[in-house]
């Protein structure tokens, strides 16, 4: 049911899913995988996967363990590993006709405000040409991000800055355990999480973890954004064939499920996460159109104040200096004092290079 209600899908994908205990990879899987992201595509649903496995195919390639190599010698593997991993995707999905693209990136591009609007904003415009993003770590360059279990906080985090509905995190268990199903018999599954308290998080400590890379933990702590975020999460065992049609089917997993909406949990990260950097004095044909739901563009703003970078938190004000809405900027202040007033189709001529044409896109500006 929550799958067949999201518009946007993450689904974070485990080294030990795509590659078994005796390091062979899983092609049958991954086939199968692609024939479930070409059914949601189908269905008008915008699929992101964050993906692991680029270390883990350069071990392979090499025919080296992975165990006690230095960090240095992980960033050259993995550079090795990354064009075998996407390869992989590529051949795979092409057969499905899904178009696939690469972004890399890590956890510091999902926390730097600019960085995260400017990843937002690729997301975005691969949707609207028909590409389904294959989000990787960028472990070449990576330095204390190559640690236990962080991709799947990379993966709360891109369905927090993409907007999504739904995170689906494939590991090798069915979901979270009252306890380690494997000792215990009488262990039973959760089925729906709405509050992740200390209880939760000691039996996630207990309960058993997937093999190779992170653990329970790491998942609960991955659900603790998605929910701040409005983002259901859930975590299902991604070893089965055709993993995302068995959760639509079968729904043998653990939903983590927000009590505050997407769109309240966004309205509420812009107004009060940081203090406005700057202000904009806008007309009443521009103040007219954001009540309409539209984007602020650079015609009708008239004058700019405070010194602001692109992805800075900024007051709107109407032309009696009213402030009415807060927004995250697409300019800096600088790029905006040299626009203003202009029609978009001039924006490129004023600053020199080719930019987007809102200033504030509807999607990260709130009303007060």
């Amino acid at each position: 049911m929550y799958l067949e209600n999201s518009k946007i899908i993450i689904i974070k994908i485990g080294s030990s899913i795509l590659i078994d205990e005796k390091r062979k990879i899983r092609k049958k899987w991954i086939v199968k995988f692609a024939k479930d992201v070409q059914e949601l595509i189908r269905q008008d649903k915008k699929v992101i996967i964050v993906s692991s496995g680029a270390i883990a195919m350069g071990c392979k390639k090499l025919n080296i363990n992975k165990k006690n190599l230095k960090l240095d010698k992980c960033q050259a593997i993995a550079s090795i590993g990354q064009i075998e991993l996407m390869n992989l995707f590529s051949e795979t999905f092409l057969k499905y006709k899904v178009n696939i693209s690469q972004i890399l990136l890590t956890l510091e591009d999902t926390e730097i405000r600019r960085r995260s609007l400017n990843a937002k904003r690729t997301f975005d415009n691969l949707f609207k040409l028909g590409f389904v993003p294959i989000v990787n770590e960028n472990d070449t360059i990576a330095t204390s991000e190559i640690k236990y279990g962080d991709n799947d906080r990379l993966a709360s985090r891109v369905a927090q800055i993409s907007n999504a509905d739904s995170l689906i995190l494939l590991s090798d268990v069915d979901g979270l355990y009252t306890k380690n199903p494997k000792i215990y018999k009488d262990a039973k599954l959760l089925k729906s999480v709405s509050d992740i308290d200390l209880n939760l998080i000691k039996t996630s400590a207990k309960s058993t973890s997937e093999y190779g890379t992170g653990g329970m933990q790491t998942k609960i702590e991955a659900a603790k954004i998605c929910m701040l975020s409005g983002c259901k999460m859930v975590i299902a065992n991604g070893l089965h064939l055709n993993p995302i049609k068995k959760i639509i089917e079968k729904n043998n997993c653990t939903w983590f499920l927000p009590k505050i909406s997407k769109l309240d949990a966004r309205k509420k990260w812009i107004i009060s996460s940081v203090s406005p950097r700057g202000e904009l004095v806008i007309d009443d044909g521009a103040k007219k159109a954001l009540n309409n739901g539209k984007s602020l563009l650079a015609a009708g703003i008239r004058k700019v104040s405070g010194n602001f970078k692109k992805g800075d938190h900024i007051k709107i004000l109407d032309k009696e200096n009213n402030e009415f809405a807060r927004g995250l900027s697409s300019f800096s202040s600088s790029e905006i004092s040299k626009i203003m007033g202009r029609h978009s189709k001039d924006i490129e001529k004023l600053l020199g290079y080719i930019t987007k044409s809102e200033v504030v896109h509807k999607d990260d500006m709130v009303e007060i």
